[in-house]
């Protein structure tokens, strides 16, 4: 990838990264109908999202539509594919194979969008050597050996909070540079390291107050 191209993704607000996805999701579903162009109206009118804001985010795509026609649907999924990184293969070892670890291991979807996890680890003796959806689990003592022969670069963190901190340290330590945090801990990193956290209970959080505001 060029250092530019690299620079000007760096750039793109996090807020319209993860729109993004979004408008990939329904005009793959518009794709899927036989339908040939979409406009940022239609997006706006389906999505609640105002037209201007559908196309200043579309821009950072490098991708334009035509007037009074729209954008090509074809060439706005593949553009975004790409740009969203869901085109290349990014090896991921997942940490923590309780129900949600399990789960993700089930979730075959995830291929398709790029992340391949390649192997689970756990603290437990009796998971060693077993499989989860064709995927190989192993006790976390082994982790540095088969980070040597998978060279993942993504670590998806589904451990206990307690043991969070712990373990994203091991897995840093082993060269892993990008982290997917499922637990409610705000795992500490050095600059070096990405990390998304993707906490189910902070967004419970978000709905049940939510909830509680509504007039009845």
């Amino acid at each position: 990838m060029a250092q530019d191209e690299m620079k000007t993704k760096q750039r793109v607000p996090e807020p319209t990264l993860r729109r993004l996805p979004w408008y990939l999701a329904y005009i793959k579903l518009l794709k899927g109908k036989g339908e040939t162009v979409v406009s940022s109206t239609q997006i706006s009118k389906v999505l609640s999202i105002e037209a201007s804001q559908v196309v200043k985010d579309l821009s950072f795509v490098k991708i334009g539509g035509k007037t009074r026609v729209g954008y090509d649907i074809d060439e706005l999924a593949i553009a975004l594919d790409s740009f969203l990184g869901f085109t290349s293969s990014h090896k991921a070892f997942l940490f923590g194979v309780g129900s949600l670890g399990a789960a993700l291991l089930q979730d075959s979807g995830l291929k398709q969008y790029g992340l391949e996890i390649v192997a689970g680890f756990d603290i437990r003796e009796e998971l060693d050597g077993t499989f989860i959806n064709g995927i190989p689990v192993y006790h976390i003592s082994h982790y540095p050996a088969y980070q040597r022969q998978y060279g993942a670069t993504i670590g998806v963190i589904t451990v206990p909070v307690d043991k969070a901190q712990e373990v994203a340290d091991q897995i840093i330590e082993g060269g892993i540079k990008g982290l997917w945090n499922f637990t409610p801990f705000r795992i500490c990193v050095p600059e070096d390291v990405v990390i998304q956290n993707t906490s189910m209970y902070a967004h419970l959080a978000v709905m049940f107050n939510r909830l509680n505001t509504i007039d009845h």
